[in-house]
């Protein structure tokens, strides 16, 4: 049965789910789309959450950026864990400094490197993905200047928006557009999505779900040894996407501005630095550590 709630001054229902995965929020960087993804999780009302990696991005996460809506992504989260919602961190590679508390587990709060579950008779594999990018792991400064320059693309792809927009051309993704036409990339994403599968399949997974490159994705994928259903949460940052697992069915889900009034004040600055916050959120994690021990 569908729970009613508020949302932004208008009753609403939030949507029961078994399980959402969301990956690559990049917190902390301004294309991050909090506002929408705090939309988003406040419309649904899931039993497991799997957070699939680049939650945060500590990568570039000395920017002086942590606007309210970014802090009011992590309160949700928080929200979940203390209602009992099992929330799984399956660590990225721009969160990667959180694999050192890999096993961490209070209450329903647990940090994966990666994760298995049975769902209806079938094994889910999870995990973000970096672990089949060659640029991750031989030349990391590569992979980090890549994602500065990704993030100012990005940046620049918002001011180039609002032109579009006032010109009544609609919005534009200048990554995507240049991620589909270069061969390069369409090459990279066919090697990791047959990479993943034929693991899945050697070990006999039904489903293996991935984040890491940004493409949301539901395909079944077969060898000469089997078949194995392939899914990827896409991102918030171009896609504004998610899993969503519901009696024994998988779906991407697209956020839809028109579904949603605007939060209102989402781009104030939070008192403290984003440094402030982020170490402050290393030393909760800490603490816990050594509760745990």
């Amino acid at each position: 049965m569908e729970t009613p709630t508020k949302l932004n001054g208008f009753h609403s229902l939030k949507r029961n789910l078994d399980i959402v995965v969301i990956s690559d929020v990049h917190l902390g960087t301004y294309g991050c789309k909090a506002s929408e993804l705090l939309q988003y999780m406040k419309s649904i009302q899931p039993k497991t959450v799997i957070l699939n990696g680049d939650i945060l991005d500590i990568w570039q996460f000395s920017k002086n950026y942590w606007p309210k809506s970014h802090m009011k992504v992590v309160k949700q989260i928080m929200n979940w864990i203390q209602k009992g919602v099992d929330v799984h961190y399956i660590t990225g590679n721009h969160d990667e400094m959180l694999r050192k508390f890999e096993g961490l587990e209070l209450g329903s709060f647990s940090i994966k490197n990666k994760l298995v579950l049975e769902l209806d008779d079938k094994k889910a594999w999870f995990f973000h993905g970096d672990v089949f990018d060659i640029t991750m792991q031989h030349s990391k400064w590569l992979a980090k200047l890549g994602g500065i320059g990704y993030d100012f693309l990005i940046h620049f792809n918002s001011a180039v928006n609002l032109v579009s927009q006032k010109l009544g051309k609609g919005r534009i993704s200048l990554s995507k557009k240049i991620k589909n036409k270069v061969k390069i990339a369409v090459k990279f994403i066919n090697n990791f999505e047959k990479t993943a599968t034929d693991i899945a399949i050697d070990n006999e997974y039904d489903y293996v779900i991935c984040g890491h490159i940004h493409e949301p994705e539901i395909k079944e994928f077969s060898n000469a040894d089997g078949k194995v259903l392939y899914l990827n949460s896409g991102d918030w940052i171009e896609n504004l996407s998610a899993l969503e697992y519901k009696d024994g069915q998988w779906q991407i889900y697209y956020y839809n501005e028109i579904d949603f009034e605007p939060l209102i004040d989402e781009l104030d600055l939070v008192g403290k630095s984003s440094k402030e916050i982020f170490n402050d959120m290393l030393s909760n994690f800490k603490n816990l550590e050594k509760v745990k021990n």
